[in-house]
């Protein structure tokens, strides 16, 4: 099978060099943690900058709350822990700084299932619904080491609350360190007819990538394209598609409901493109503790269910 890379590499592990790089660009930046500083690299930073540092142990709201009032004296605060914790453990304090629309970041570590072993409990799979619905809050999700690096960048450039979903599996490395970015249109990653397309999160992009060449290699040509803003979101880059392909199959780290499925489906719903669409992604139920790739392939999410489905949609648009 061909591939459209050459290596996989885990984002996070890159997140130390980002953060003492922003760091050294802007003394307003501050980064809180919550006693997983050498999970989500933030140590490098306190090491860089200990005065902007803030380690407040296992507690998430009030770590919420700080940065709130951090960004309320001029600072721009940068929250990182894992997806689970920053999306859902303190969701009523992240609506509330954005209800304020304060300039907090947070940066999501560990989305959907990528943190296998601790299981269910820290699996973040209603992550994307529990943020896209708040107002005022921008939602990133890269997909390698070079886009996370830009989305951060991105985010210092809004002037109100982002949120980063930051990998920790390895991804695909599509880009370089010469990739012009831009977060507020689909990324098209392979075009090559017309017969489907693949739509992908960030943290998705190693089973739909594989997916997509399996596809490949039985004939079939399609497209297959990233969304590295799920909001704001890039309706008008979804229609076009959708005029063009005979159906599409989204592919998210995360449940199918409420995601980036639940975003395109309401986006062809408001239009009158008919284009039919399937999910690749967990169904309505709780996951379970092991090898995060054992784990995503288990309950829905791998290269062989993003193939079954396209093949399984295309026979149905076929009449079959």
């Amino acid at each position: 099978m061909n591939s459209l890379y050459t290596e996989t590499v885990s984002p996070r592990s890159f997140l130390g060099d980002i953060w003492v790089e922003i760091g050294k660009k802007d003394p307003r930046i501050v980064v809180l943690d919550c006693d997983l500083a050498a999970a989500t690299k933030t140590d490098a930073f306190a090491k860089a900058y200990p005065d902007r540092f803030f380690e407040m142990g296992i507690g998430e709201q009030n770590a919420m709350s700080v940065s709130a009032g951090l960004a309320a004296e001029g600072l721009i605060p940068f929250y990182a822990n894992f997806a689970l914790f920053s999306s859902g453990t303190c969701w009523t304090q992240l609506r509330q700084n954005c209800f304020s629309n304060l300039n907090v970041k947070i940066v999501a570590t560990h989305p959907g299932m990528d943190n296998g072993p601790d299981g269910g409990t820290h699996h973040a799979n209603e992550e994307i619904a529990l943020t896209r619905t708040i107002p005022c809050l921008t939602v990133l999700s890269p997909a390698d080491h070079f886009q996370v690096r830009a989305a951060m960048l991105h985010a210092l450039q809004i002037q109100g609350p982002v949120y980063i979903r930051v990998p920790r599996d390895e991804t695909p490395v599509l880009h370089s360190s010469n990739t012009q970015f831009s977060f507020d249109k689909l990324e098209m990653i392979c075009d090559k007819g017309d017969d489907f397309a693949i739509i992908y999160e960030g943290s998705a992009a190693l089973q739909a990538c594989d997916g997509f060449m399996r596809l490949e290699d039985k004939k079939l040509k399609g497209k297959l394209l990233a969304v590295p803003s799920l909001k704001p979101f890039d309706n008008i880059g979804i229609l076009d598609i959708a005029k063009k392909v005979k159906a599409i199959v989204t592919v998210e780290n995360h449940s199918i409901y409420g995601g980036l499925g639940g975003i395109v489906a309401e986006t062809l719903c408001t239009s009158s493109i008919r284009c039919p669409v399937e999910y690749v992604g967990v169904n309505d139920v709780f996951t379970e503790s092991g090898k995060s790739q054992a784990v995503k392939s288990k309950f829905g999410l791998s290269a062989e269910a993003v193939e079954k489905k396209v093949l399984s949609i295309l026979r149905c648009v076929s009449g079959e």
